[in-house]
């Protein structure tokens, strides 16, 4: 597909989550910030070498290239094999497919990227590197870059059963539940509508808290909260939600979210 009609129709999906009475005041494309999340499945040993990659070679050229905010992150769980995930914010679409194009002949990049890049096939860092490609939320284009100390993050995917439910979805987020989380401290990172991933159609957002037993009150607050209960059962925004999905992370000491 051709990057004119991708992003005329990433821009598209965007405004569809906003209610006719609100069209007027949506939000410009161009102010929106694009999402990449890459989840890798480390071989084993490979984490270090995969570590040393993103932190002396891609953060800081994507940093020099106009993307200011990469997190990298680990699961609390300590599965095996172990997992990392990457999130990237851009500032536009464009500044997307710039990077994207940049990468592949930047000569400090590929200097510094050279052992990753040449890894022979019996020393393989990852097995495999899931990716997904999201827009922000209307209600929140920006992501809010939490305070550095220790902390958990909650990344969340919530599932729907067709295009119409996911955008009532997210017209519920943009339209009043935002608000909520706002209120209940359930601290946001960011929303994204996920445009191009597995198991579409869907949405993913990040929050994040001081620990797990701060997390755990500030739900329960959230469930109990009056606004969100009303909000809840209003009948447009029955049935929209058929899954969800969620992991705890750790910031890496690197990371920049």
């Amino acid at each position: 597909m051709k990057r004119r009609k991708f992003m005329a129709a990433s821009s598209l999906l965007g405004l569809g989550a906003v209610s006719p009475k609100l069209a007027a005041q949506s939000v410009k494309k161009n102010d929106k910030e694009v999402y990449e999340l890459r989840s890798y499945e480390t071989k084993m040993g490979g984490m270090g070498r995969l570590e040393a990659y993103i932190q002396t070679a891609l953060m800081p050229a994507l940093n020099r290239m106009g993307a200011s905010k990469v997190g990298v992150f680990k699961e609390m769980s300590k599965d095996d094999p172990a997992k990392l995930h990457v999130l990237i914010a851009y500032a536009t679409q464009e500044q997307y497919f710039q990077i994207h194009d940049q990468l592949k002949t930047d000569a400090d990049y590929l200097s510094a990227a050279d052992a990753y890049l040449k890894t022979p096939v019996d020393k393989a860092t990852f097995d495999r590197m899931g990716s997904s490609l999201m827009v922000a939320f209307d209600g929140m284009p920006k992501l809010a870059t939490p305070v550095k100390e220790p902390r958990i993050m909650e990344l969340r995917t919530y599932e729907s059963y067709n295009e119409d439910a996911a955008r009532r979805k997210i017209k519920m987020f943009n339209e009043g539940e935002i608000a909520i989380f706002n209120k209940v401290k359930l601290n946001i990172v960011f929303f994204g509508e996920v445009l191009i991933g597995p198991r579409m159609p869907c949405l993913t957002y990040m929050l994040t808290f001081k620990n797990m037993e701060e997390r755990n009150a500030n739900w329960a607050q959230f469930s109990a909260d009056p606004d969100w209960k009303q909000l809840s059962q209003a009948p447009e925004y029955a049935n929209t939600v058929s899954r969800i999905a969620r992991i705890f992370l750790e910031p890496t000491a690197y990371s920049q979210i």
